[in-house]
């Protein structure tokens, strides 16, 4: 992951690790990118010990232009209001939005999409819709909160299809 997004962090960044779960990919990019790493998530699931705060998945606690990247790795896809979470991540990004994201795309992509958010609510006792979206879906919502995708990358194609946005304020 690192080395997909090398080109668009400089060394010594302050990033955002929106939705950072376990803590072990924010510590790679800390590592990677000898950045200052602050991880949010709506419950402490840390086993990596970075810099950390719950939030409420809905507000960021950080004033305007607080990081210079956010990453939101495979997490809008759990969030119960997507939208509001990315103009939240743009609002405290200062520069850009790495976003990772599963996409239903293609029969068995979509059929495992579901799987993953059915198992998810049920073993992680949250009660919540997955949304998942398709590639053309997330650019139309990127464009109407002024979001420009500057760079995507394909990281998998089977079974199923896993993207990389980067976005700029537009």
């Amino acid at each position: 992951m690192c080395s997909d997004c090398q080109n668009f962090i400089k060394k010594g960044s302050k990033i955002l690790d929106l939705g950072c779960g376990s803590g072990i990919i924010a510590k790679e990019f800390q590592n990677f990118f000898q950045a200052k790493i602050v991880g949010v998530d709506i419950k402490d699931n840390r086993v990596e010990k970075i810099p950390f705060e719950i939030i409420d998945g809905k507000f960021l606690p950080f004033p305007e232009n607080s990081f210079d990247i956010v990453l939101i790795n495979y997490v809008l896809h759990h969030s119960q209001g997507p939208l509001a979470l990315l103009k939240e991540a743009k609002r405290v990004s200062e520069n850009k939005i790495l976003i990772y994201e599963d996409l239903p795309e293609g029969v068995l992509s979509k059929l495992i999409c579901k799987i993953h958010g059915i198992s998810f609510n049920k073993f992680s006792k949250i009660k919540n819709q997955a949304y998942f979206k398709t590639e053309k879906e997330w650019e139309k919502i990127f464009k109407k909160i002024g979001l420009g995708v500057i760079f995507k990358k394909i990281i998998n194609n089977f079974p199923v299809k896993k993207e990389l946005f980067i976005l700029e304020k537009s």
